[in-house]
């Protein structure tokens, strides 16, 4: 497992960040991410997904790709954000960043 220091910036942001290694073990969680999925540092994030996710935690490590949708549970709405994390261009695992957004939300072009 990656050693990992805690960055202190993202310990108390209102979302949830968990890091894994390339192997899928959990090597960072924030207060937040802790708080939703319990303590699961040192521990395969693996087994408690189904073969359809496990094979996009693979791809994406493989590829450098990024997992974005919606879901809602437990009458709470969140956007999931998975990517790559690298350091010095070298794919180091994948991290996860899980926000609450409300159910009316303003969208704005910019363009």
């Amino acid at each position: 497992m990656i050693s990992f220091e805690s960055p202190s910036w993202a310990d108390e942001l209102d979302c949830a960040v968990t890091l894994c290694d390339t192997e899928g073990v959990v090597c960072y969680q924030n207060n937040r991410s802790i708080a939703v999925n319990g303590d699961v540092r040192g521990c395969s994030l693996l087994p408690c997904h189904n073969e359809r996710s496990r094979e996009i935690i693979r791809r994406l490590i493989e590829t450098g790709g990024k997992n974005v949708y919606t879901i809602h549970k437990k009458g709470i709405r969140k956007l999931i954000y998975q990517t790559v994390w690298r350091e010095a261009g070298v794919v180091h695992g994948l991290v996860e960043f899980s926000l609450e957004i409300p159910d009316e939300m303003p969208h704005y072009d910019r363009g």
